[in-house]
């Protein structure tokens, strides 16, 4: 008996070990994406970036996205419904962070639509087939060209678009400055440069909300 009272609390002081263990790492991980977005704030917005921008906002969020990912598109509604919440007070700034398998390919395309002013339009169409085009998260970009087609784009025209050195050069920036920030996952925000404390959509608004009180 007395034995087995020592396997129990040997397993309770492992699982509390491990979860204290778990929460150090978290904690570090926040405090490494705040230091890296305080020593590099050039890489959080660039020209080239899609925005929803009101000169008299105060808060800009900076979203990491990946049109591949499934996070990412459940996250759309929600970040759109945060600015209509807060309707002229918040900045959002997208930016490309291409991990799964041709998605480099996929972000081309909406940076393309961008110069062309047709972003948004875009992002929603990717994000509406996705299930056709990125099933079992293996993007194939040739099945979303012929949603494309069938919106009434000129295909052609367009695919001349998605291969200028400028779409290429926009793709590359992301991915450094990704780097240069230390994401690592989609969707990853920063709020008035700030990393969220934790993943997940509350954290979000809350931190968001924090930002407009200030106001």
């Amino acid at each position: 008996m007395k034995f087995d009272k020592l396997i129990v609390l040997a397993i309770v002081m492992m699982a509390v070990a491990f979860g204290w263990a778990a929460y150090l790492y978290k904690s570090q991980q926040v405090q490494g994406a705040d230091v890296l977005a305080k020593e590099n704030p050039e890489a959080l917005v660039r020209p080239h970036s899609p925005r929803v921008l009101n000169s008299s906002a105060k808060v800009t969020i900076v979203e990491f996205l990946d049109p591949a990912c499934e996070t990412c598109k459940q996250f759309y509604p929600m970040v759109k419904d945060i600015l209509k919440q807060y309707d002229g007070k918040v900045n959002l700034v997208v930016r490309y962070a291409p991990f799964h398998p041709r998605s480099d390919e996929m972000v081309a395309i909406l940076q393309a639509a961008h110069e062309q002013g047709k972003f948004w339009p875009m992002l929603k169409l990717m994000f509406e087939t996705q299930p056709e085009w990125a099933s079992h998260h293996k993007p194939q970009p040739e099945i979303f060209w012929q949603y494309i087609e069938k919106s009434g784009m000129n295909v052609a025209e367009f695919k001349q678009a998605v291969a200028k050195e400028s779409v290429a050069q926009a793709i590359r920036q992301d991915v450094a400055d990704g780097v240069k920030l230390g994401v690592n996952k989609t969707p990853t925000f920063f709020v008035n440069g700030k990393p969220l404390p934790s993943f997940g959509y509350e954290q979000l608004a809350t931190l968001v909300a924090s930002e407009v009180q200030k106001d």
